[in-house]
């Protein structure tokens, strides 16, 4: 790899990881480690261009549908693929679709772009997480052997302590918080080459007094109504959060033209 590097463009591909939920903007906007990574590299390379094609609940197979062939196209310099974790957390999954439909965006987008990025997302520590790990590792399998086969690198989110902590999570328990996102960014930087601005982004974060019974108790009650509930409602329902939804940024333009 490369010792700092210059890249002159970024695509990112994904579900509402790469859309940058729930790191919320004053504006109602959703920022997120994709769009701290594109301020990052713009600031080394003047004319440096972006596109986030992420659309938040979309599975594998609607991503290569309807982002692999548009990110192929625009042959930047780093594309960044993360998708397929929406489908391991479906109570019906079928692994060997889903290793297959990574495999064909993988095999589309790796000539395409001077470095191709994958990721082992990261999960939060929980009931959730234990209850879907054996699906999750069995896709992170899938993403080594990729990245081996076609040049691709690796951003272990998974193995960092840090991003496990229940405190970099948002309400929805789904989801990365602003200082998730920051790590994130971080990693990815780091994994492209460039100098650490963070050498210590996976480490733990301090430890705190855990929350007492009662703040637990009206945390799940919140968790449950806001989320859990209308979770479940779109799964019974065929619905998805992101129907309708375009791409973040849908174009590879200046990212002074895209930035607020």
């Amino acid at each position: 790899m490369q010792t700092n590097p210059t890249h002159t463009s970024l695509v990112a591909v994904g579900d509402s990881f790469t859309e940058g939920m729930s790191d919320l903007l004053p504006d109602g906007s959703y920022r997120g480690w994709a769009d701290l990574l594109a301020a990052r590299m713009a600031a080394r390379s003047p004319g440096f261009r972006y596109a986030n094609l992420a659309v938040r609940g979309k599975l594998i197979g609607q991503i290569v549908d309807e982002q692999v062939d548009v990110a192929a196209a625009m042959g930047a310099d780093v594309i960044t693929l993360v998708g397929g974790l929406n489908d391991t957390l479906r109570p019906k999954c079928d692994m060997a679709r889903v290793r297959d439909l990574l495999t064909q965006a993988v095999e589309r987008l790796a000539p395409n772009c001077k470095q191709l990025v994958l990721m082992r997302s990261p999960g939060r520590q929980g009931p959730v997480l234990e209850r879907f790990r054996p699906r999750m590792e069995a896709l992170f399998s899938v993403i080594d052997d990729l990245s081996a086969r076609h040049g691709a690198v690796v951003v272990d989110l998974y193995g960092a302590d840090s991003l496990a902590d229940p405190r970099l999570w948002d309400v929805d328990r789904l989801h990365l918080t602003a200082e998730g996102h920051r790590r994130v960014a971080e990693a990815v930087w780091q994994t492209l080459g460039y100098e650490p601005e963070d050498p210590h982004w996976h480490a733990p974060i301090p430890a705190a007094p855990p929350p007492g019974w009662i703040t637990r108790r009206t945390a799940d009650v919140r968790f449950a109504r806001q989320h859990l509930l209308p979770w479940i409602g779109r799964r019974l329902t065929g619905r998805s959060s992101g129907d309708g939804l375009p791409p973040k940024r849908p174009q590879l333009l200046p990212y002074e033209d895209l930035a607020p």
